[in-house]
């Protein structure tokens, strides 16, 4: 099976405790990467089951009824619905391959924080959780609310300043050879 690392683009996780902000922060920073020119793709973990199709349309109905697959499409978007024989985990590996890396120059990532690839750590210290980076060496900056109180190498980024992160997480894609980041041509 494929490692992270063998992405055909660049991967930038978000790695926290729930409650931290990440889908917060993520619905500001893609805006400001996009005005960048950056192409994203977005992979969420869930730790819950999520319906996405709805029941009393026809592709929740036809899943229903058995297929394995549901490709609902319009004329602006669509939609793959898959069900997996057997409940397990997602594995990032196997996400990233059903993702059109073709058409993006960066995979941001909210969830997966135990595996290893690179991440942005998020840290609010009035959640009283325990800081990641010091058991994790896959963790490129830490944005705190308010300083995380500890000695590190680390960048450290303001968790409520937007602009920042996404200036840092751009600098971070310019790092990537031309070959390993998908420029759009135009």
């Amino acid at each position: 099976m494929k490692t992270p690392e063998d992405s055909p683009v660049p991967l930038l996780g978000f790695a926290a405790y729930s409650g931290t902000g990440k889908t917060t922060l993520l619905k500001q920073l893609i805006p400001l990467l996009r005005e960048a020119g950056l192409r994203l793709g977005v992979i969420k973990h869930a730790h819950h089951q999520v319906e996405v199709d709805q029941p009393g349309k026809d592709s929740y109905e036809l899943r229903k009824a058995g297929a394995a697959r549901v490709l609902l499409a319009s004329s602006r978007h669509w939609a793959l619905m898959v069900d997996e024989s057997q409940e397990r985990e997602p594995e990032l590996p196997e996400l990233l391959t059903r993702l059109d890396c073709s058409v993006v120059d960066l995979v941001l990532v909210e969830g997966f924080r135990d595996l290893e690839f690179p991440k942005i750590e998020l840290h609010r210290r009035a959640l009283g959780k325990p800081l990641l980076f010091p058991a994790d060496s896959s963790i490129i900056a830490i944005a705190s609310d308010n300083g995380i109180g500890e000695a590190t190498d680390l960048p450290q980024l303001d968790l409520n300043d937007p602009a920042a992160i996404a200036d840092f997480i751009h600098n971070y894609c310019a790092s990537f050879s031309p070959a390993e980041v998908n420029r759009s041509a135009g």
